[in-house]
């Protein structure tokens, strides 16, 4: 009886959590979906704003005709575009003739938020003029001191692309259903099991012989498994077992947008490709050109993350052994002679013929090309970089300084964590991953040195940025 109480509870039980969780998911997955296609319709629109502003430009924006044939020619269905001035008047409505008259538009949502954050959105609005209901993007422009606005009416076909889709209300139904059979025949399997468990303990208590009919054999199958398991722990309860526990690094939260970034231009291409086939074949080869650059950019990122997992999970698994670090700094200089020539820049060093040193190879060749890449990418056109280093106390001490820009202050204590950028878009253009200073401290480290970062600021007023790291010297 007692048995099929707790069957009975464990079966109401799990029903009850997977209806709490099936409830959870449908209103989480109903929220994710609905602002998923709000952001992808207010996208649109803000592309259209973005496309508007930058075909007609600052002088032609301001001429009402040219915006009204533009609208015509580029007009979505039903599309209204309205432009409002920096003190909330409306300059032009392309489906109001007397938008002179409009009341000022400054406190409309849509427009707060566009001049606040350069672009922003209201879901459902009423529009005072046409009483119709809208869905309103705004986009903010600057230099043109201008908030060009489109809207789309709540018309059936917006509402329906809007609406969530149904079909996993119908699929969570039939798990549902699948789940119940299954989960009536576990718990019967599992009542089996605790009667005998029970017979088990009963005996153990009363210090009766387990040698019995009903404890020789349980069900043969995972349950019957388990059962077993319990009784030959419950026999070895005298002994107590250490438990390792093993930690795991914890990914870097934005690797996902990481990978997103690129993965999403290749599929916005190859997308365009796919619904334009005659499409222009300059165009296309541009397009092409562009995906496969995402795709060396992926390939870059997965790599340095490969590189950075392997370095926190297993660096006892680093060999080390003698090298010379010059001969791998002059590789490293001969291996990045062509950037460096695209840059117009030069290298110099200040080394001596030979270095040993004691450690890996591969990682201290990751040291100086990320280091190097690093300073092609930002220091600028028509820079110097400038390598030196001296032995002292058993360690190779070296200074990497290039005479670029430098960085703000404030940039400096992150610049080696991981996926940190100073400017995300120019680093992105620029195809860096994010992941290179990160990589060089690791290595530094795990060679067991240490690693700085300041910008040059000396009496002549020169500037750059500068690393001061240590390496092993050969004993």
């Amino acid at each position: 009886m007692k048995t099929t109480k707790i069957g009975a509870r464990l079966f109401m039980s799990i029903i009850a959590l997977f209806i709490i969780f099936a409830a959870a998911f449908v209103i989480f997955q109903q929220s994710r979906e609905k602002k998923y296609k709000v952001e992808l319709l207010n996208k649109k629109l803000q592309d259209y704003n973005e496309r508007m502003e930058e075909t007609l430009g600052y002088e032609r924006i301001k001429d009402k005709t040219v915006l009204s044939n533009y609208v015509k020619e580029h007009q979505l269905p039903n599309l209204r575009v309205t432009l409002v001035n920096m003190q909330g008047k409306v300059v032009f409505d392309s489906q109001i003739k007397d938008y002179e008259k409009l009341p000022s538009h400054s406190n409309r949502q849509e427009i707060i938020e566009a001049i606040q954050k350069r672009s922003g959105y209201d879901i459902n609005r009423t529009s005072s003029t046409t009483n119709k209901d809208y869905f309103y993007s705004a986009t903010y422009f600057k230099n043109d001191s201008i908030v060009i606005r489109s809207a789309l009416p709540y018309d059936n076909e917006l509402t329906e692309s809007l609406k969530t889709d149904r079909h996993y209300l119908w699929f969570a139904l039939a798990i549902f259903i699948i789940l119940t059979i299954i989960l009536n025949r576990f718990v019967s399997r599992l009542s089996d099991n605790i009667t005998k468990l029970r017979l088990f303990a009963t005996k153990a208590d009363n210090n009766e012989s387990l040698e019995t009919e009903e404890l020789s054999q349980f069900p043969d199958d995972e349950l019957g498994e388990i059962a077993e398991k319990i009784i030959t722990l419950y026999k070895k309860l005298g002994k107590t077992k250490e438990e390792q526990t093993i930690l795991k690094r914890q990914l870097t939260q934005n690797i996902a947008h990481e990978l997103k970034t690129p993965v999403a231009s290749i599929q916005g291409y190859l997308e365009t490709l796919h619904e334009n086939p005659d499409i222009d074949p300059e165009k296309k080869n541009l397009f092409i050109e562009r995906s496969y650059a995402q795709t060396k950019r992926l390939t870059a990122l997965l790599n340095d993350i490969s590189t950075l997992n392997r370095m926190d999970d297993a660096p006892q698994e680093k060999k080390f052994e003698q090298y010379d670090i010059r001969q791998i700094i002059d590789n490293v200089i001969k291996e990045t002679a062509m950037p460096l020539k695209e840059k117009k820049m030069t290298i110099s060093h200040q080394l001596p013929a030979t270095m040993p040193s004691i450690g890996n190879p591969s990682l201290a060749y990751s040291i100086f090309r990320n280091l190097t890449d690093n300073a092609i990418a930002y220091a600028g056109e028509g820079k110097h970089i400038d390598i030196s280093a001296k032995e002292e106390n058993g360690m190779w001490h070296f200074t990497f300084q290039d005479n670029g820009p430098g960085v703000e202050p404030s940039h400096l204590p992150r610049l080696f964590e991981r996926f940190y950028r100073i400017d995300k878009g120019r680093s992105r253009k620029m195809g860096g991953t994010g992941l290179g200073l990160a990589i060089v401290k690791n290595a530094v480290m795990l060679h067991g040195g240490n690693i700085t970062v300041k910008n040059v600021n000396d009496e002549s007023n020169n500037t750059g940025l500068v690393f001061y790291f240590t390496l092993p010297r050969t004993k």
